[in-house]
Order: C-alpha cells, then structure tokens, then sequence
C-alpha cells in the first residue's frame, strides 16, 4: 500500500510546480489591473508598449520572439493598439513580409503613467529585492530551458 501512495505523490497538487507558477502569473496579471485601466491598455497591450518605450520601431517577428507570443494572438492586439493611436504598422518597403511596428507620440505619453506600476506591483509581492531577482532568473532560466526542447 505504502508504494501506491508514493507512485502517486507526483500528481498531488500540492507537489506540482507548474500550479503556483500558473496561480501567481494569474494573480499577478490581476494585480496590474487597476494601474493598466487607468492606462486604458490590457496587460497584453502593456508588454507590447513597453518594447516599443525601449525599441521606438521593431518588427512583428521580433515582437513576437521578444514576448512569447505567436501571431494569432499579437495580430489582433496590434490592430486594437493602433485603431487607438498607441502604434503604427506599416509594410517595410525592403521585405513587404515584414510587418514593422512604431510607436506614436501618444504612446510614448503613456509611459510617463506607466513608470508608477512596477514599483507599486512588485511591493504587492512582497519579496525582498534579493528574491525578487531570483525569482526573476530562475523564471527565465526554466522558460529558456523548456523552449530549447
């Protein structure tokens, strides 16, 4: 009896690291909420918004690399982003394949609201900056190992 219980220990939910990893990240995207209603931007449309504060013009293919996101999910994304005012896209006049994405200046005003959040989502999680960085590389760590296979 005592080797059932232990053969089946690994599907208890309790020893899984996937669901907190998943509970957190859910949790997480809800603690930003608030701060991106206020930006009028889904958590989505903020990751994109913060490669283009740092990029200025990228590529949809670089986007996409950048975010982990596939085109099914970014295309629309980009398309509500840019009916409101936040990006342009445009075919790149070297490779009309290429869809390149750029910020506009009413996009880059947002940043100014934006640079309040992390701060104030990373006091929610109540770590110490030490935990916080590893918490933070040992998430990349995991995600680059799983893409790799």
């Amino acid at each position: 009896m005592t080797d059932n219980k232990d053969k089946y220990d690994s599907l208890k939910l309790q020893n899984q690291v996937c669901f907190p990893l998943y509970a957190c990240s859910k949790e997480l995207v809800r603690q930003y909420g608030p701060y991106l209603k206020e930006l009028n931007l889904t958590y989505t449309q903020y990751i994109v918004m913060m490669v283009l504060w740092e990029n200025e013009t990228v590529s949809s293919r670089e986007l996409a690399e950048c975010l982990h996101l596939d085109y099914g999910t970014l295309t629309p994304v980009l398309k509500r982003m840019d009916n409101a005012g936040l990006i342009t896209r445009e075919r790149a006049a070297e490779d009309e394949r290429m869809l390149k994405i750029s910020i506009t200046e009413k996009g880059r005003k947002l940043r100014e609201k934006a640079v309040l959040i992390p701060p104030a989502v990373s006091e929610c999680m109540g770590l110490t900056q030490k935990e916080f960085e590893t918490l933070y590389l040992l998430t990349y760590k995991a995600l680059t190992n799983m893409e790799s296979r």
